[in-house]
């Protein structure tokens, strides 16, 4: 995936969560996706190379840099709950759209239970009772 497919399906998926705007709060370089005013994702170009920033669980951050060489500790973020995405063959549609959600569930599950756009705990999971 090249660092245009990536900004443009990172930023498709972002804006399909409900609740999600986009803000440039850090200057027109940056698109930063937020959920109730949090961030979840952003989007730059790094040393000429347009990169993603998404938010992840600690362990699930260091096995994600472990297994893909193009997720590195987030650019400028915490490096515990950051990842930086670059554009490559390593990382796949399905992989960002989950990722992408995930970074998002993780921000909403910390909200306010009333400014919850949507439950964290059942959001995008089947219904069992169907």
């Amino acid at each position: 995936m090249d660092g245009p497919t990536l900004h443009r399906r990172s930023a498709d998926r972002a804006l399909e969560l409900p609740g999600t705007e986009l803000e440039h709060p850090f200057g027109d370089d940056w698109d930063v996706f937020t959920v109730r005013g949090k961030i979840f994702c952003l989007h730059t170009k790094l040393d000429g190379e347009l990169v993603a920033n998404l938010k992840a669980a600690p362990l699930d951050a260091q096995a994600l840099r472990e297994n893909y060489p193009d997720i590195t500790p987030g650019y400028h973020m915490n490096k515990r709950h950051w990842i930086t995405l670059h554009p490559s063959g390593s990382i796949d549609e399905q992989l960002l759209d989950d990722l992408v959600t995930e970074s998002y569930l993780l921000v909403v599950e910390k909200l306010p239970k009333k400014l919850r756009p949507v439950d964290p705990a059942t959001f995008g999971r089947p219904d069992e009772t169907a």
